[in-house]
Formats: structure tokens, C-alpha cells, sequence
């Protein structure tokens, strides 16, 4: 039997008062979702460690079956392996993030998400200008960029952006946890300072400032790590051929780990826009070459983070019938079986902006075995599946079949 894992980023959430009480899940019109959840087996999964920020990363990484505690080495260094950037013994890799400053203040995380080829720009400009044989920008996906820094120390306190919306943004800075790291923190902030004299007045962001459009006049570096040592998927689970479809630099990094071959799509944005139709295209190519397919959509993530519940509803209601409609259909008329996991990695409650850690709602399906008694998917229904409450890697055991 092949495996896939339908991955919908940041997907469940918090009941919405002004929604009379429901989540997006529960009201997102998905019968192709709600079939798999009928006719399959269902439970909640623990991904984030009570010890560990929820971010992405670490989520992701736990739904694979890692022991994020063990392994996890910061965000950066699993989009500098996306981006084909070797880190050397010392080379200290940080997520870089473009982003909107207003009046002293952290207006967002995205600076509007900005193109890449806007992005782009900016990142060369930095480099250019700020960049040396300590430091290094590399541009990656729309606000997603990597900064390295040769023999820095990762002991620093550093503030995902996306949690502080609205924070004065040298209230949170970067501060050094050791007196080893001062160094390292200091030049970090100082390069945060001089990025925001480079970037207020360029052409880009002129441009954008006059459409209406918010501008990426500051960068963020944060998760810093150095190269990680993660075993394998074939390693861990005797899973010979694996690939990974994905929008977001740090996901594909995960996957170049984990010895997953990566597959990019054209078209694929990481927001609402995406190529749905294209990745779900390349997910049935990838279950006829592989024994295990992880596809990821960062969608509706995004519009949790924008606080838009209409937005992420109708992401949810995209990745149903442009997405998982198609693959049910294909993999049917497959020789070989296929088990299909549907879940988040962990809540984007649109009241939050932000990422928590609690469980997130998980649905199996595996043709030939008896269903549990739900019959919908969302945060609550799933409270009732035989699945009941996992953690570590008892999903992707149970979902193996290990």
C-alpha cells in the first residue's frame, strides 16, 4: 500500500464567536474531506512539544515522526538545505523575513506578501551593501529569505514576527542568552537598523507605497541553528522512495533531510493564489514513482496569520475540490492501493494571528478498513475517533502500518 499525507497548513483553529461558535473547518463546505472522514478513522495528534515554540518547522517535522526535542536545530538551516546552501562546521543559518515597519511599529510579517521577484531585488540589494565574508543573504520564496552568518552563536532570543503583530519592534529585538552570544546579537540588530535605512527609500518599495500596497522596509532575522543531523524517512521507517510537494523553502528542507525527493511545482505561491490543480497534478505522478508522498499547502496558514476567517474558509474549501477531490479520484483507479492521511500540523486561529500548540484534528483513511463512527472532519468530531489522542510518532507508525 502507497501513503500520502495531505498536509493543510495552520488549517484548524478556535470557535469564532461572530461565525455562532464554529471553526472555519466546520463551516468550509468540503465533501470530499468529510467522505475520507466517513469512510476512515480519525483522532487528534499532539505535534508541538509543551518545551518547543509551535512553529511550522517543528510541527511539520513531528507529523513525519522526528523527536523534534533531539533533532530540531532552527528554521533557517532547513531553508538554507531547500535552497541548496551547504552549511559549513560554525555557519550560523536564520530564517530572514522582508517585513512592514510603521512608525516604530511591526505592522506585519510579510511586508503584504511580497513578490519574490520583488523580493528578490531587495535581498541583492543587501547583500550587496551589507553583505561580506561573515555575511551572506540568500533570496528564497516572497517575504522567505535566509541569512548566514560564519561562526555566529545561536544562543539568542529571537521573536517569530508573525507572533507580535502591532509590538514596537525594538521591544523585541534580538537579545543574546549567554554572554558568548552579545556579540552575535548585537550584529544581528545592527544589521535589522541598517537594513531599514537601505530598503524605506528603494524603488521597490516606492513603487509598492504607491499602489496601495504595503512595503518590505526592514528585515527580521530569527530560529537560528546550525546544520542539522536528522535521520532519514528509509532510516526511521523503512520507507524506500519518498517525495515532498511544497511551496515553502523550510518544508522542502525538511524534506531534503529526510531523504525525500523534492518537487517543486510552477505556480505553487504558498498563499490562496496557489496552483492547487498543479499540485495535486504532481501528487498522483509522485504516488505512481513513490511508496510515500507528503504534500503540503501553506494556504491557509497565511490567512490565519491575516486574521481573515472568509479567507481561510474558502482556502479550505480550494484544497477540497481542487485538491483532494482529484487525488481520490486518480488514486481509485490505481493498482495499488493508496492510504490517505488528511491534517494540519498544528492551529492558526484566526482571532490569534499566530500559531498554538494544542492538538490538531487528523483523519485516516485506508481502503479495505472499517471506519470509525465520525462522519465529519473538523477540531471536534475527531474527538470521538478510534484514534483517540496520539503524540510522538505514533501517527506515522499507525499510518505506516509499523
Amino acid at each position: 500500500m502507497k501513503h500520502l499525507i495531505i498536509l493543510g497548513d495552520g488549517m484548524s483553529d478556535e470557535p469564532l464567536a461572530n461565525y455562532g461558535g464554529k471553526t472555519p473547518l466546520q463551516m468550509a463546505r468540503k465533501p470530499h474531506i468529510d467522505w475520507l472522514a466517513k469512510n476512515g478513522q480519525t483522532g487528534r495528534l499532539i505535534t508541538v512539544p509543551e518545551t518547543m515554540h509551535p512553529g511550522s518547522e517543528i510541527a511539520n517535522m513531528a507529523v513525519l515522526g522526528y523527536d523534534v526535542e533531539k533533532v530540531y536545530d532552527g528554521r533557517g538551516v532547513l531553508e538554507a538545505a531547500s535552497m541548496g546552501v551547504e552549511l559549513q562546521p560554525g555557519d550560523l543559518g536564520l530564517r530572514c523575513n522582508l517585513l512592514t515597519i510603521e512608525n516604530g511599529i511591526l505592522k506585519n510579517h510579510s511586508a503584504g506578501h511580497i513578490s519574490s521577484e520583488e523580493a528578490a531585488e531587495l535581498i541583492h540589494l543587501l547583500n550587496e551593501k551589507l553583505g561580506n565574508d561573515r555575511v551572506k543573504f540568500y533570496p528564497g520564496v516572497s517575504y522567505r529569505h535566509l541569512l548566514v552568518i560564519k561562526n555566529g552563536n545561536k544562543e539568542l532570543g529571537c521573536t517569530p514576527p508573525h507572533d507580535v503583530p502591532g509590538a514596537p519592534f525594538r521591544d523585541v529585538l534580538i537579545n543574546a542568552k549567554s554572554k558568548a552570544a552579545l556579540e552575535t546579537s548585537d550584529l544581528l540588530n545592527e544589521l535589522i537598523i541598517r537594513s531599514q535605512e537601505l530598503l524605506g527609500n528603494h524603488p521597490v518599495n516606492v513603487k509598492r507605497k504607491n499602489a496601495g500596497k504595503a512595503v518590505a522596509n526592514s528585515i527580521w532575522p530569527w530560529s537560528p541553528g546550525y546544520k542539522p543531523k536528522m535521520p532519514t524517512l528509509k532510516e526511521m521507517y523503512g520507507v524506500e522512495k519518498s517525495a515532498v510537494i511544497s511551496a515553502v523553502d523550510l518544508v522542502q528542507g525538511i524534506g531534503v533531510y529526510a531523504g525525500m525527493k523534492v518537487i517543486r511545482v510552477e505556480g505553487a505561491t504558498g498563499l490562496y493564489n496557489t496552483n492547487y490543480e498543479g499540485k495535486a497534478q504532481a501528487t498522483v505522478d509522485a504516488l505512481r514513482e513513490n511508496d510515500f508522498v507528503y504534500l503540503h499547502i501553506e494556504a491557509s496558514d497565511e490567512a490565519g496569520h491575516e486574521g481573515d476567517v472568509e479567507l481561510k474558509t474558502k482556502t479550505i474549501e480550494y484544497l477540497d475540490e481542487r485538491v483532494v477531490k482529484y487525488i481520490l479520484d486518480e488514486t481509485k483507479k490505481m493498482d495499488e492501493p493508496v492510504a490517505i492521511a488528511i491534517l494540519p500540523d498544528h492551529p492558526t486561529p484566526c482571532a490569534l494571528k499566530t500559531h498554538t500548540r494544542e492538538p490538531v484534528p487528523f483523519l485516516v483513511y485506508k481502503p479495505g478498513v472499517e471506519p470509525d463512527e465520525v462522519e465529519v472532519y473538523d477540531e471536534f468530531s475527531v474527538i470521538n475517533g478510534s484514534f483517540g489522542l496520539l503524540k510522538g510518532d505514533e501517527f506515522i507508525k499507525k499510518f505506516l502500518d509499523i
